[in-house]
C-alpha cells in the first residue's frame, strides 16, 4: 500500500510581458526569498541582453532554443535489487525535462563571472542556444551515465 501523499499541480500564471507559461516557471524557478519582482527584472533584462547578440531571432525564442537544447532525454535512476543498487537508465518526463532544463540553465548561469546575473543568464542561453556550455555539458554528462548503465535497463520496471 502506498504511503505517498496525493500531489496536485498548482496552476502557473503566465508571466506578464510575453504570456507564456515556460517563462513564469523560468521566473518561479529564479526567484530567491519571494522576491518575485527581482527575479522578472532580472530575467527581462537578460532577455533585453540577448536582443542584439542573435541576428534575425527574437530573444524569446533563442531563450526556448536554447531551453529545447538543454532538455535531456534520459536519465539514471537508483533501483535497489537484492543487496546491490544499480543505477538504471529510464526515460525523463516531459514536466521534469522542462525542470531539469531550466534548473541547469540558472545554476550554471549563477556559477559565471560576468558582473551581474542578467549578463550571466543571458550568457548562459546564448551559449546553450549554441549547443556549447555548461548546462549542454551537464545534459551531455546525464546522457553519458545513461549509455554506461545501458546494461541495468532491464531492472526498469
Amino acid at each position: 500500500m502506498s504511503r505517498r501523499k496525493k500531489t496536485f499541480k498548482r496552476e502557473v500564471i503566465p508571466d506578464p510581458v510575453y504570456r507564456d507559461l515556460v517563462f513564469a516557471k523560468f521566473i518561479n524557478r529564479m526567484m530567491e526569498r519571494g522576491k518575485k519582482g527581482t527575479a522578472q527584472s532580472l530575467f527581462y533584462g537578460a532577455l533585453d541582453e540577448l536582443k542584439g547578440k542573435v541576428p534575425n531571432e527574437e530573444p524569446a525564442n533563442v531563450l526556448k532554443k536554447a531551453i529545447e537544447n538543454t532538455k535531456p532525454s534520459i536519465e539514471v535512476r537508483s533501483r535497489r535489487v537484492g543487496g546491490a543498487t544499480y543505477q538504471v537508465p529510464v526515460d525523463v518526463r516531459p514536466t521534469r525535462r522542462l525542470s531539469l532544463a531550466m534548473k541547469w540553465l540558472i545554476d550554471f548561469a549563477r556559477a559565471r563571472g560576468e558582473k551581474d546575473f542578467s549578463k550571466r543568464l543571458a550568457a548562459e542561453v546564448l551559449d546553450a542556444y549554441n549547443n556549447k556550455g555548461n548546462a549542454i555539458k551537464k545534459r551531455e554528462d546525464v546522457h553519458k551515465q545513461a549509455e554506461a548503465n545501458k546494461a541495468f535497463s532491464h531492472y526498469n520496471w
